[in-house]
């Protein structure tokens, strides 16, 4: 069975290796720094085996080398946001936390996918791909899955539906400019806007744009950690298990969307080799000055990386 490696096994990385495990499609090596934890949690996990019934080796150690032929790389460590703060404001901490961990990956796993959630995650992402090498196809991030479940969660409570039963689409950055069309929230095909009032989406909207800042402010000592958990265990499923899923991810754009040396959340289709395709669509010119602005927003941040 085929490997799959967590870089850090905070709150988000071990959310990550459950949910993985449960959906059984490879061996897991979690890591982290500071010796013990990651061993710890994968034992924990383990120990959890026989009554969830995953069938599959989940390991922990501090030493980085353990990478060596994964097939996807998650790389959740850094630092996380403390309330009042903004993500943009970890940037400079995080490139220090993530640049040997990508030269461990090249040295270690070079031909792994590598799947970012360091936050700010869209420049994260367009960082691990211009320091490791990769093929941008290799490279995405993990935010646009995450924001478009909590659309689809939040659409669900205000019509008493499954969840299951509504879509959404998610596009540019994972803060307060994330693009987020009203005309692809969908609940059993049909149109949001023929469900709920004007002013009861713009509130939708504007909740999910707010989500994980919400949740911070009540947790206050942690963030959220079991969405976001399940968005990069659907993200690393789709791409174990080559299910052509099709997710919105912070990819590294050349053109798609009229933009170069970005990267925003798009929808992908995933599959066994990382991004498979991605899928460029007509957007009204209201929704393209939004994507523009929040392009905006990202290669200002990109920028400021010198690279």
């Amino acid at each position: 069975m085929e490997k799959v490696s967590i870089i850090g096994s905070g709150n988000v990385g071990v959310a990550a290796a459950f949910y993985l495990a449960e959906k059984g499609s490879a061996n897991i090596m979690l890591i982290d720094k500071l010796e013990g934890k990651a061993e710890g949690s994968a034992l924990d996990l383990s120990e959890a085996s026989p009554l969830r019934g995953y069938n599959i080796k989940i390991e922990g150690s501090s030493d980085i080398k353990k990478i060596k032929g994964s097939k996807v790389v998650v790389i959740t460590a850094g630092k996380v946001r403390k309330p009042n703060t903004l993500r943009l404001e970890l940037l400079e901490e995080n490139v220090k936390i993530i640049d040997p961990i990508i030269e461990n990956i090249k040295k270690y796993a070079p031909n792994s996918i590598i799947i970012v959630l360091s936050e700010p995650v869209t420049a994260m992402t367009y960082y691990a791909w211009k320091k490791s090498g990769f093929d941008r196809m290799k490279v995405l991030g993990v935010a646009g899955k995450l924001d478009v479940t909590r659309v689809c969660e939040f659409v669900a409570q205000e019509l008493e539906v499954t969840p299951i039963e509504v879509s959404a689409l998610v596009l540019g950055g994972h803060h307060k400019f994330m693009v987020i069309p009203p005309e692809f929230i969908r609940v059993c095909g049909i149109p949001i806007t023929e469900l709920l009032p004007a002013d009861k989406i713009k509130e939708i909207i504007s909740k999910a744009r707010e989500a994980g800042t919400e949740i911070l402010s009540l947790l206050k000592r942690q963030t959220s950690m079991y969405s976001p958990g399940a968005a990069i265990a659907e993200t690393v499923g789709a791409i174990m298990s080559d299910t052509k899923a099709i997710i919105c991810a912070p990819t590294c754009l050349d053109g798609e969307y009229g933009f170069k040396n970005n990267c925003l959340d798009v929808p992908v289709q995933l599959g066994t080799d990382g991004i498979e395709k991605i899928i460029d669509l007509e957007l009204s010119l209201s929704i393209r000055e939004q994507l523009q602005e929040s392009a905006n927003v990202i290669s200002k941040t990109i920028e400021s990386l010198g690279i």
